[in-house]
């Protein structure tokens, strides 16, 4: 390895201005990728939801033009125009080309903020190859410009028209550079994503009630229409969990609904760097709907940003839960002494909320803001829900029983899951072994080598069993349709004897986290009076095969069983999807020949274009598997089990968040399908079948 001869003084760089933004991007906005580019935009509308969050603006647009210049507008106050004392230069100036400089670290001028450390609009400036800012302000139009974070012009004022009088506000127009902006792998220019954009502006709206925000993009002109959306929100996250339960049974039919500002002296640094003791003013709000399913579905936030890992707020939130239902069962006799109380899962089934807390000095797990660490948060969440939850409980006795009664039975499903569960356990321990009685297993004891076959019926596993490679294959064959979880709590699922042997077999227990994520989380949210018999969890490290193959008839009852199964691991064995372990066989539709030549055809594209090959020929013979079982053991292996010739699809599900803790959309497509298609509610599927219907491919 060369040595460097000289190390001194000369050898240490001081980087001046916004160039340390310019040579290190990511360390002011995360990455230079997609998410990245969508950051600049996102900074910008930070800093116009604090003014709105300050009490100075209800409106905020966005809009990016063909040329991918990005508009964002409020009618906030304005960025101060005077000079600033500390740089002799204009504060708006200041603002726009220094780091750390801002209103986010002056006391007083906004008590809360979700801005990225308060380099926001200067990072921007630094990584635009176009930035101008115009600021109306004391009846006058002020306008400077820059070019990678370099000033352009001199900040200019001219008087504001008639018709303008009066008008304050910050509009800014930028240009993300080009150069910075680049796809690594194609080294083409990264451009921005209409819906995650959507996403995000629909979520501020939501999470600021009150405040109307339009996003429109003529860049993404082949929307049109849909690319000009206006949001705005009256009930804030109320509006949100009424969104969320669009096409479910509500029990409460509004959102509990409650919001307080907590003032409490807290020791806190001021400007100087000195802990002193002051009032700290934290502002929680809570949305709660409960209906007739059986998910959850919790959404939590800290100074607008989404917590995809929760925190302290979700902690004090479960904890508050937890101990209200069980005070308000205890009180309506519905618990009585010396009966198990209600565990924290079980206040949560059909539960769907909304929390969002906004403090002034936010302490977030992790780069990516996901979890939120502030300890004091916990116990001042946990006070406001208890005391938003007993006011409406009391105030609605008929409400409050049905959801009592809804959590105990969700406790009696759990104690009947659990009670199956152990008897499935110590049945298959008497039976030695454990393993299902109609499981062929394979002889390798390498789970990374071994498949285990999922087949419909007795008839294509005996085929199935016949055809297979002994050594790494294993077949289960499952008798008629599985229940279909989605409708059906976990007693009902554990006692099914189909869903048993598949549990069995496959080994890692079952659960939708985890094992060691299931303990961490019950660590986190539960404290000692709640929650010890949560789901086991998923151990991967038990799996005994890396592959497990769905493999059902190639008709419509096949395609259900496919679809029942795909629920079942979705609902209740979430990290085998998340892991790459579940697939599906694809068998041959038909058999087609002409003379002594044949050809197994996968779809009605390829026999199509066999018989259009084959038009010559006077005689061509098609056969119609219909049956994994009509198949020989030969012909099943060669078309379907071989390896060497076999298709598979794997089955993969989209990450809730991406890497960088932002909530994926198609997360929330998949979720919202499962119970659209699935679940109990009648209206969505109908509304599904009549949009697709003509897209079917029905066996005849």
């Amino acid at each position: 390895m060369a040595q460097q001869s000289n190390y001194n003084a000369d050898s240490i760089q001081v980087l001046k201005g916004l160039t340390p933004v310019r040579k290190r991007p990511g360390m002011f906005i995360g990455s230079t990728d997609e998410r990245g580019l969508h950051h600049l935009i996102n900074e910008i509308v930070d800093n116009s939801v604090d003014e709105f969050m300050a009490g100075f603006c209800d409106e905020i647009s966005i809009h990016i033009d063909k040329d991918q210049y990005v508009e964002i507008s409020d009618n906030g106050r304005g960025i101060p125009v005077e000079k600033h004392e500390a740089t002799k230069v204009s504060t708006v100036e200041t603002v726009l080309t220094t780091l750390h400089a801002g209103g986010k670290f002056e006391e007083g001028a906004y008590s809360v903020s979700g801005g990225l450390h308060g380099v926001g609009a200067s990072a921007v400036n630094a990584l635009s190859e176009d930035f101008e800012v115009t600021v109306f302000r004391d009846n006058k139009i002020y306008k400077m410009s820059f070019s990678e974070g370099v000033k352009k012009t001199e900040l200019e004022s001219t008087p504001i028209s008639k018709v303008d009088n009066g008008k304050t506000g910050t509009k800014i127009r930028f240009k993300a550079d080009r150069t910075i902006f680049i796809d690594d792998e194609t080294n083409e220019n990264i451009n921005y994503d209409f819906q995650k954009i959507l996403l995000r502006t629909k979520e501020i709206a939501y999470l600021n009630k009150g405040l109307k925000i339009v996003f429109s993009s003529d860049y993404h002109d082949n929307l049109w229409p849909n690319n000009k959306n206006m949001y705005y929100f009256e009930g804030g996250i109320s509006s949100l969990v009424i969104n969320e339960t669009r096409n479910k049974t509500p029990l409460n039919k509004t959102p509990i609904y409650y919001e307080e500002e907590i003032i409490r002296n807290e020791t806190v640094t001021n400007n100087d760097g000195k802990a002193v003791v002051k009032p700290v003013k934290t502002l929680v709000e809570i949305a709660i709907q409960y209906d007739t399913s059986l998910g959850e579905n919790v959404l939590s936030y800290a100074n607008c940003i989404n917590t995809a890992d929760g925190g302290t707020h979700v902690t004090g939130f479960r904890s508050a839960l937890t101990r209200v239902f069980n005070d308000q069962a205890e009180k309506l006799g519905l618990i009585k002494d010396g009966e198990s109380s209600l565990q924290g899962e079980d206040t949560r089934e059909g539960l769907t909320a909304a929390i969002s807390v906004k403090l002034s000095n936010p302490q977030f797990e992790g780069q990516t803001k996901a979890k939120l660490g502030n300890k004091d948060v916990r116990n001042k969440v946990e006070t406001v829900v208890r005391k938003a939850l007993n006011i409406f409980l009391e105030d609605n006795p008929q409400i409050a029983k049905l959801i009592i009664e809804k959590c105990l039975t969700s406790q009696r499903a759990r104690e009947a899951a659990r009670k199956a569960r152990d008897l499935v356990l110590r049945k298959n321990a008497l039976d030695g072994g454990g393993l299902p009685g109609k499981l062929a297993d394979c002889s390798e004891k390498n789970p990374d080598l071994c498949e285990l076959y999922i087949v419909e019926g007795d008839s294509a596993g005996g085929t199935a069993k016949m055809g297979r490679d002994r050594k790494y294959q294993a077949i289960l064959p499952l008798r008629g349709k599985i229940l279909n979880v989605e409708k059906a709590r976990a007693d009902k699922m554990i006692s099914h004897e189909g869903i048993q042997h598949m549990i069995t077999a496959i080994g890692t227990g079952f659960g939708n986290k985890l094992k060691n994520e299931e303990n961490n989380l019950n660590n986190n949210f539960e404290n000692s009076n709640l929650n010890s018999n949560e789901s086991e969890g998923i151990d991967l490290s038990k799996l005994r095969y890396s592959k497990i193959i769905i493999m059902t008839d190639a008709d419509v009852d096949g395609s259900h069983i496919r679809t029942l199964l795909l629920t079942f691991f979705f609902r209740y064995m979430t990290p085998l999807l998340e892991n790459g372990n579940i697939y599906i066989a694809i068998p041959p539709l038909y058999k087609l020949g002409t003379g002594k030549n044949s050809k197994y055809c996968y779809s009605e594209e390829e026999k199509e274009e066999f018989i259009s090959k084959s038009q010559s020929s006077k005689n061509i013979r098609v056969q119609r598997y219909k049956g994994l079982g009509e198949m020989n053991a030969d012909q099943l292996w060669s078309t379907t089990m071989d390896p060497d010739t076999r298709t598979l699809k794997k089955v993969i599900i989209p990450p809730d968040h991406d890497e960088y803790g932002e909530r994926n959309p198609e997360a929330e497509i998949t979720r919202k399908t499962f119970e659209n298609l699935m679940g109990d509610d009648v209206t969505p599927r109908r509304k599904f079948i009549e949009e697709n219907a003509l897209f079917a491919n029905i066996d005849t």
